[in-house]
């Protein structure tokens, strides 16, 4: 398959796809009709007496400055050098690179009045895997994500830094060394370059791939639990879900079932005096199925903002700019924030069911060790879900709900995106940890129902554990045993699907 920017329409699996390498994107021949048409409407109105914004006028609170034909290239070139501002760590590489390719996407559909040469060096660096540093803080989420794309494309201009393999080098060095001279832009292209959604997104994507993954391992973890536990079927059933129809609850609750069919635990407590499990196992499917409801949306949402044009102004012919907000990211922060506290909350009920499998209660042991009193067996690493739940839940607070005025007032309300977008990646990075140290608790709680056996997927979940982490025996140092187990969530090494494998990164069905 092969991608056409500015053509084709971009999803999830395929954005993730043309960045692995796995899929093949160009620019077709539409496309370079788009591109050029563009800017010859952007040359024409450039040498117009008329005032259009950021063509041949200054930008924010000096738009009412009309610049003369010859200062253009000098602004353009101001505009990037003084709004690269971002400070802290940088962001991944594979965010960068996400970056650059929904920016050419978008540069490419014929609305930012952009030239040819400058889309096609940004292909020559994603194609040559020269990959521009970002500072992760400086956006505020409104204007676009202005510090973080400026320093995007500082290497177009012969500044700014490269990612080599896991060091920093600078641009001139690796420009040098690919025969790639600097460039000089031209009128609005700065402006293209630095106007947009990018960072929000590709932080939106990033997250969208992870958590895809962790949605699912959530509800086999939580299967396990079940069988862990000798927990009840019965609050999967399909006639209860019927009745209460959200699209997530009644998936979760079909997995689920799924997930034990044929197991000797769950089967073992169907005439047992227990009339009710609590709630962090029988309420998965409300609440792992929430989760899924908020991450469906985000999954809508963000793949609107992939084709999208959110540069400013929207070049439309060569009498009209308009000049307007496509670049808030508000529409993206919003769902961000709510994403944030569905993921927040997955951790949330695991570190529940981690709780319930240290009580000692129906005939497991407490702490999940034979010899209590010598032994701790289980006990300490249910602190550290506890810590990482509060963790999670101080990152719930919502940036989107914030704004600062910027530029004297002409950006007087931002979204703050950019922070919801950073804030989500952190919070699942600490989710795969609360559902490590679950995993590793139910396989505990398993060896105390043997001989009994789980369903096929779980007793497949479960070897994966047991060939990495043994079972418990008397105290022994836990912390090599959870770092396996974060390994293992992160390397996505279980099952968690009983229809085969799920796709997460690559394209569906390509």
């Amino acid at each position: 398959m092969t991608f056409r920017y500015g053509v084709d329409h971009l999803n999830l699996g395929i954005v993730n796809g043309v960045a692995d390498g796995c899929i093949k994107a160009e620019l077709c021949q539409q496309a370079l009709d788009k591109i050029n048409a563009s800017r010859q409407n952007v040359e024409i109105m450039a040498r117009s007496d008329k005032a259009v914004y950021g063509i041949n006028t200054g930008f924010g609170p000096l738009c009412d400055t009309q610049i003369s034909p010859q200062e253009t290239h000098l602004l353009q070139k101001n505009l990037l050098i003084t709004h690269a501002v971002g400070v802290g760590e940088p962001i991944a590489k594979a965010i960068s690179k996400l970056m650059l390719i929904t920016k050419v996407h978008a540069l490419s559909q014929g609305f930012s009045g952009i030239r040819l040469k400058v889309v096609e060096r940004m292909l020559s660096f994603i194609e040559l895997d020269l990959i521009p540093v970002v500072p992760e803080q400086g956006s505020v989420g409104a204007s676009g994500d202005l510090a973080p794309l400026s320093h995007l494309f500082l290497p177009l201009i012969g500044e700014g830094e490269f990612w080599q393999s896991d060091r920093i080098v600078a641009a001139t060095e690796l420009l040098n060394k690919h025969g790639l001279e600097p460039l000089d832009l031209h009128a609005k292209e700065g402006l293209a370059l630095i106007n947009g959604t990018q960072f929000i997104l590709s932080h939106a994507i990033t997250a969208l791939s992870k958590m895809g993954y962790l949605l699912d391992l959530a509800d086999m973890t939580g299967a396990m639990s079940i069988e862990g536990t000798q927990g009840s079927s019965s609050p999967f059933r399909k006639e209860l879900h019927q009745v209460r129809a959200f699209a997530g609850n009644i998936e979760v609750a079909t997995r689920i079932r799924a997930f034990l069919k044929g197991s000797q635990n769950v089967e073992s407590h169907t005439d047992c005096e227990r009339v009710q499990d609590p709630y962090s196992l029988r309420c998965m499917p409300q609440v792992h199925g929430a989760s899924r409801n908020a991450y469906n949306h985000l999954l809508e949402l963000a793949e609107i903002e992939m084709n999208s044009v959110t540069d400013n102004p929207i070049v439309i012919s060569s009498e009209e700019a308009i000049s307007g907000g496509n670049f808030h990211g508000q529409p993206l922060a919003m769902v961000l924030d709510y994403v944030s506290i569905a993921a927040s909350e997955l951790g949330n009920i695991s570190d529940r069911r981690c709780y319930l499998m240290l009580e000692g209660l129906h005939g497991l042991p407490r702490l999940l060790t034979a010899s209590g009193g010598l032994n701790s067996g289980m006990m300490i690493p249910q602190y550290t879900t506890a810590a990482l739940v509060t963790e999670n839940k101080s990152l719930c607070f919502p940036p989107s709900a914030d704004s600062v005025p910027t530029s004297m007032g002409q950006e007087d309300h931002v979204s703050m995106g950019s922070i919801s977008g950073r804030k989500l990646n952190q919070i699942l990075g600490n989710l795969e940890k609360i559902l490590a140290i679950e995993l590793m608790y139910a396989a505990q709680a398993i060896e105390f129902r043997r001989p009994n056996t789980c369903s096929e997927l779980i007793e497949k979940n479960f070897s994966v554990i047991r060939a990495k982490v043994k079972k418990l025996e008397e105290d022994r140092l836990l912390k090599p045993d959870i770092d396996a187990m974060i390994a293992l969530v992160k390397s996505q090494a279980f099952t968690v699907d009983f229809e085969g494998p799920r796709v997460y990164k690559e394209l569906e069905g390509a």
